[in-house]
């Protein structure tokens, strides 16, 4: 398993279907690498802010799956 200090505190993982983005814990080992699920997989439209200008639409608007794993022992 890499160094603790080099993996990320927060992985998120961004899938079009809800099957890929369950699969993605167990696919990718992640709770070997020292991670847990955080929250439930939910449909999820993201947005930019830059500067104190309005929100932008990132992907087109297109709403994605979005599933959390946070580092076992991480600071919430």
């Amino acid at each position: 398993m890499a160094d603790e200090k080099e993996l990320p505190e927060r992985i998120t993982v961004l899938a079009r279907e809800f099957t890929p983005a369950a699969m993605e814990f167990h696919r990718r080992n992640m709770s070997e690498k020292g991670y847990r699920m955080e929250g439930q997989i939910v449909q999820r439209r993201f947005q930019m802010i830059e500067g104190l200008g309005a929100p932008k639409d990132l992907f087109d608007g297109e709403v994605f799956y979005a599933v959390t794993f946070v580092r076992k022992g991480a600071e919430k």
